[in-house]
């Protein structure tokens, strides 16, 4: 078997497991592909049969919401505050890329050389919960509402009695506040450690502190990421 017949029925097969993964036949296959492939894959393939999964992603975050949201309404009596920190906590990046992590879906993207090489947990992070909305918008065209509802469900909307018990839905900063001062009668502070990078690209460097104590440190591109870190750091130090 020629070259190119040998790796398309190797591909072929990656997308049977993918599929299986997923639980989810696909119709149309191309769907699926195109659910994985980055832009960065095509500026390096220009040639490629497919576009980039950005216009997938778009209606996979419109119907992974209306999805999320109609499931709240219905099953909650709660106000719509709560609802709304819920539904964020089941779709919103971390946990779409936690997903996509779960489903071992990196080793089926299509990126460019440099995406590959790099393992930036940030950049990797968005392009692993972009995936995930682009599968979710592809599902929707391939098989419909039903299929797309029942994949939500069992991957996402399942994880809700977890994130209800553990309170996840309320940030870090909320959360470390609260646990300080229930337990310690403290409230929190925070202490800019570096800062390093021009004004377009800087990192930020920070510390949550009790009184005069260094509980965690956390990083990022603003200081209210760099913050929210630092919390969820200090979070896991004092196991509160």
């Amino acid at each position: 078997m020629p070259n190119g017949k040998c790796q398309m029925a190797n591909f072929m097969k990656d997308l049977q497991k993918l599929e299986k993964t997923l639980g989810v036949k696909f119709k149309n296959k191309d769907l699926l592909t195109q659910a994985l492939v980055h832009r960065s894959y095509l500026n390096e393939n220009p040639s490629f049969k497919l576009d980039h999964n950005e216009r997938l992603e778009f209606l996979g975050d419109a119907v992974l919401e209306i999805v999320v949201t109609e499931h709240l309404y219905k099953k909650y009596p709660n106000p719509e505050g709560e609802l709304t920190n819920w539904r964020a906590s089941l779709v919103n990046s971390i946990s779409l890329a936690e997903l996509s992590e779960e489903l071992k879906i990196e080793g089926f993207l299509y990126l460019s050389k440099g995406e590959t090489k790099d393992k930036n947990s940030k950049a990797r992070q968005y392009i692993l919960a972009n995936a995930q909305e682009a599968i979710i918008g592809a599902i929707y065209l391939d098989q419909g509402m039903a299929a797309s509802k029942k994949y939500i469900t069992k991957n996402m909307i399942s994880k809700l009695p977890e994130i209800l018990e553990t309170k996840s839905y309320i940030d870090p900063k909320t959360r470390f506040q609260e646990a300080a001062q229930e337990r310690l009668t403290t409230t929190p502070t925070y202490k800019v450690l570096k800062e390093v990078g021009p004004d377009h690209a800087k990192n930020f460097t920070i510390a949550c502190m009790l009184g005069s104590e260094v509980v965690a440190k956390g990083e990022g591109s603003s200081k209210q990421e760099a913050q929210v870190e630092a919390a969820k750091n200090a979070l896991k130090v004092k196991g509160w």
